[in-house]
C-alpha cells in the first residue's frame, strides 16, 4: 500500500514565486495546496496541512495571523515564514505564534526544503542593519504600502515630497 504524500501549504501573495514553489515542492513528492492570502488559506483547509510556507507580508491579514491559525489547528505542522523584511522583531513573533523556520526572500525550493525537514538554519543569520539601511528600507515598505504612491508616502513618513524624492534617488546603503 503506497504512502500518502505529506500535505503542504504555500501562501504568498506573489503568483509567479506562489506556483513556481508549489510545482518545484510537488516535484519534491508533496500535495501542495496553494492560496495567495491568510484568508484564501484559511477558506482552503479542511484540515491543517503537515507542512505550510507562510509569506509575512500580503495584503490582508498577515502572515503571522496564519502561523498562529495553523499552530492552533495542529501545533505538529511545521511552518516555514518567508519575508523580503527580515528582522529580529518578526522573527521572534513568527517564532512565538509557532513558526518552526523563518527564512529570507528569495529562498530556492531546496532551501524551503531544508527548513521545512529541519535540516537547515531555522532562523535567518539576521545583521544588524545600518541606521541608513535601516531608513532605506523602511522608506520603501512605506512606499509599497501606498502602491507606490510618492506623495501618499511622503504624508505617512511627515516628510516633504520632493525631501522623499530626492531620498529614492539614492542607491541602498550597504548592510
Amino acid at each position: 500500500m503506497p504512502l500518502e504524500a505529506p500535505t503542504l501549504l504555500v501562501v504568498d501573495d506573489d503568483e509567479a514565486f506562489r506556483v513556481r514553489l508549489g510545482r518545484a515542492m510537488t516535484e519534491r513528492g508533496f500535495t501542495v495546496t496553494l492560496a495567495a492570502s491568510t484568508d484564501d488559506a484559511l477558506k482552503a483547509l479542511g484540515e491543517a496541512p503537515e507542512y505550510a510556507v507562510v509569506d509575512l507580508r500580503m495584503p490582508g491579514r498577515s502572515g503571522l495571523e496564519l502561523v498562529a491559525a495553523l499552530h492552533q489547528a495542529d501545533p505538529n505542522t511545521r511552518i516555514v515564514v518567508l519575508t523580503g523584511y527580515g528582522s529580529i522583531p518578526t522573527a521572534v513573533e513568527a517564532t512565538k505564534r509557532g513558526a518552526t523556520a523563518y527564512l529570507a526572500k528569495p529562498a530556492d525550493a531546496d532551501e524551503v526544503l531544508q527548513a521545512l525537514l529541519g535540516e537547515g538554519p531555522t532562523v535567518l543569520e539576521i545583521e544588524t542593519p545600518t541606521l541608513a539601511r535601516a531608513e532605506w528600507e523602511y522608506i520603501h515598505r512605506i512606499l509599497s504600502d501606498c502602491g507606490d504612491n510618492v506623495s501618499e508616502a511622503a504624508r505617512r513618513l511627515g516628510i516633504h515630497r520632493r525631501s522623499l524624492q530626492r531620498k529614492l534617488q539614492k542607491y541602498p546603503p550597504s548592510r
